[in-house]
Parts: C-alpha cells; structure tokens; sequence
C-alpha cells in the first residue's frame, strides 16, 4: 500500500486538502435544495440561541425592579422558552433535511470508488493486497459522513455564533469585550490550528502502520492452508505483533501530545472569560450595568466558549477525515495501463 511521508510539507497536506474538496462538492450539488434548505434552519437556530441570553437579561433586570408587574417577567420567560424550543426545533430539522444528502454522497462515492475498481487492468490487483484496498475504501466512505457532519453541525454554527455574539458585544457594550472575546477565539484557533497541524505526522503514521497490520492479518487468513504447510504461522504472528508494536508506540505519543494540547486550549479559554467577567463585574459595581448585562454576557460567553471547547477535536477529526478521503480518492485517480477504445463498457 502507498502510505503518505512523514516529512510532507504543510502547504502539500492543504493542495491534497483542496483536491479532496473538490471531488467531493459535486456530490453535494446533486442535492443543492436540501443543503441550502439545511443552511436556513441552522441560521434560524443560532439566531434563536444567541437571543435566548437577550431574554434572560430582560427577566433578570425586570425581577430586580421594586414595583415590577407580573405580566411582564411572565411573558419574558414565556418568550425564553419558545426561543430554546425553536432552537432546538431547526437544529433537528437542519439535521433530517441534510441526513440524506450525507447518505447519498456516501452512497455514490462508495459506488464510483467500486465500479472504478472493476475498470482496472489485471496487474493492478495482482500488484496490491486486498486488505489495504477494502480498509482505504471503508475508512473513505465513513469519512465523508463525519467529514459533511462535522461541517453542518460544528464548524459553520460555530463560525455564525462567534460572528453574532462578538457583535452582540460589540453593539450593546464597550468594545473591549467584543475585542477581548474576538482576540481569544483568534488566539485559540490559530493555535489549535498550528499544533494540531504539527501533530498530523502521527497520523499519517499510525494509518499506515494500521493498513500494513490489516493488510498482512487479512492475505495470512486468506492463505490459511499455505501457512500451515509452510509452517509460517510464528512469522505471521511476529510480523502482525512487530507492527501494532510500533502503533502503539506512536499512538501513545499522539494522546499525551494531545492531552498537552487540551490543557493550553483550557487555559486560553478560562483567561478569557475571566478578564471580560472581571471588566462586566466592574461595569455592575460602578451602576454602568445592570444585573441583567453581567447574566447576558455570561450566558453569550458559555454559548461561545463551550462549543469553541471541541474545536480541538473537531479540527483533527477533519484533518484524519481528509487524510483517509484522499486514500480513497487516490484509487480514482488510477488509470489502467491498457484502455482499448472498441472495448465494451462493463
């Protein structure tokens, strides 16, 4: 099996990343009414969640009034619970109109990918091993699900919220803590970014080292009865052990790395919701705020922070995701050596 280098440059991963895009957008136009219909509800949703701590600040600041009326925080929390019911409302929707495009496209890559195999000459097949072929192809296709998941339920709702809670910020109180917010996010990406990135070596490693073990445990079950009369089975069993010795290995690097790596995201993420909490708290005791702004911009923070929290994670699923897409792509891009052009369609 043709495994990735190690050493391969950045701006090679975002050529590979581009190329895998690019193959993939059209199985996403097949079903461009359900996507843009998707899109709606999930600017819908985030449009109702960020305005659920709006609702929250107008009952907070109507409760501490002395002579509030009662139909007034009824009606206030009456709207704060239709505004989370329709949140959660389009998020389900956003998710069953894109289910089937999800689908669909796995459907019909897998199927291109199969049918693409049947054209190819007979050395090809001789030439690779079964096992790696069919563990590219199934980590392919599962791949476009997480991948098309990934980005219609984390990224582009995250990248909406940030947008409307940084001008909600911006708009109703001063602009340090529309600044502060947006230069933690910033701060926190790019550094999730780089070293996430920096990172990606052992997944390349540990791809291959997991095909090699498959492809070696699969061709010697395959050929069982050669083993036997060979009295190869202690070889096998030590090249199958020698190899998930060495994954391990680089498996272990991967999560303390990535444990260090969560610790710096957590930090970065309680400085700043403490420096805007502790600016908001000054805000309140100087009668500038009221109580109801130091609740709102607490409760616009979580919405931001917490799902910025997994940005981590998201960000390696989709780089693992590219990684095992461009596998299976790259057994589109072969050609058979001899193409005969009176040669009948199979």
């Amino acid at each position: 099996m043709q495994g990735f280098n190690n050493q391969t440059k950045a701006s090679d991963f975002k050529t590979r990343d581009i190329k895998v895009l690019s193959k993939l957008m059209p199985y996403l136009l097949k079903m461009r009414t359900r996507v843009i219909l998707a899109t709606l509800f999930l600017i819908v949703a985030k449009l109702a969640n960020v305005a659920v701590p709006v609702a929250l600040k107008g009952i907070v600041d109507a409760l501490d009034q002395p002579d509030v009326l009662v139909v007034l925080p009824l009606g206030l929390l009456f709207a704060y619970g239709v505004l989370r019911l329709s949140s959660s409302l389009f998020n389900e929707l956003r998710d069953a109109v894109f289910a089937r495009v999800r689908y669909h496209a796995m459907h019909l890559i897998a199927l291109g990918v199969f049918k693409h195999l049947h054209t190819l000459d007979l050395s090809f097949h001789l030439n690779r091993r079964i096992g790696g072929i069919t563990r590219d192809i199934d980590r392919g296709t599962q791949s476009v699900s997480t991948l098309l998941s990934i980005f219609v339920f984390n990224i582009l709702p995250s990248f909406f919220e940030i947008i409307l809670v940084v001008g909600l910020l911006w708009v109703n109180y001063d602009i340090f803590f529309a600044g502060i917010s947006l230069l933690t996010v910033v701060f926190y990406v790019a550094f999730t970014l780089a070293i996430t990135t920096w990172r990606m070596k052992y997944r390349y490693e540990m791809n291959d080292m997991q095909s090699e073990a498959n492809t070696n445990a699969v061709d010697s079950l395959i050929n069982y009865e050669t083993v036997k009369y060979f009295n190869r089975k202690d070889f096998e069993v030590n090249r199958y052990d020698e190899t998930m010795g060495r994954w391990e290995g680089v498996a272990t690097k991967s999560f303390t790395s990535m444990t260090a790596l969560n610790f710096v995201q957590g930090a970065i993420i309680a400085v700043g919701v403490t420096v805007i909490l502790i600016l908001a708290a000054q805000e309140v005791a100087d009668k500038n705020l009221r109580l109801g702004d130091m609740i709102m911009i607490q409760a616009l923070l979580l919405q931001l922070f917490i799902p910025l929290g997994s940005l981590g994670i998201v960000y390696r699923q989709i780089k693992h995701n590219f990684i095992d897409m461009n596998n299976m792509f790259d057994l589109l891009d072969r050609r058979a050596k001899v193409c005969s052009p009176r040669a009948h369609r199979i």
